[in-house]
């Protein structure tokens, strides 16, 4: 064998092995991203199984806040009904307007406020919101490593052709800002 040819084989061998490398590395990077979204949707269906005890609850002290309750019913099914990640993510934000809403609308009821079931369901919604909110930024963290990895060289020569696409982030909605306007 020539030099030469050893040279170009071990080039060669070389080139194989980091291409292996990158696939893998995409791979991992993409799986990772769909364990995080997993881990938004658990919450999210935890929050969602909440929600119609807390209508019932409300409706008992505040059954002529029918508006707010449909309200937060409609959220609710058009967050179960979702099916992608993007229209849960904008479901999720229609959700959360709603029971920030609803709470607000708890605000005037003493008695409901002072209902033990009340309480706790606030709580557990207050602690599954947080969950989500951390679940939410792991994503972002996630969807953003696997998106510079896809968009950095030498992935970015190979990423499209093996399939491998850019990610949405889980971002607030428009006037997600601003407090919900709530008048009695």
């Amino acid at each position: 064998m020539s030099v030469v040819l050893i040279v170009v084989l071990v080039v060669v061998v070389v080139l194989a092995i980091a291409a292996v490398a990158l696939y893998n590395n995409l791979v991992k990077l993409r799986n990772m991203v769909d364990n995080a979204w997993a881990q938004v949707d658990v919450q999210m269906q935890r929050r969602l199984d909440l929600v119609p005890n807390l209508v019932e609850t409300v409706k008992g002290y505040a059954s002529h806040e029918r508006g707010t309750l449909d309200e937060v019913t409609q959220a609710r099914a058009a967050m179960a009904n979702a099916s992608s990640p993007e229209d849960k993510m904008q479901a999720d934000g229609m959700l959360t307007g709603a029971l920030k809403s609803l709470f607000a609308v708890a605000e005037a009821y003493p008695d409901l406020k002072a209902n033990v079931n009340f309480q706790q369901l606030q709580t557990e919604l207050s602690n599954t919101e947080d969950k989500i909110s951390y679940m939410r930024q792991s994503y972002n963290d996630t969807v953003m490593k696997y998106n510079t990895a896809i968009q950095t060289f030498p992935a970015v020569l190979f990423a499209g052709m093996m399939g491998f696409k850019e990610r949405q982030s889980f971002d607030a909605d428009s006037g997600a800002e601003q407090a919900p306007r709530v008048q009695f």
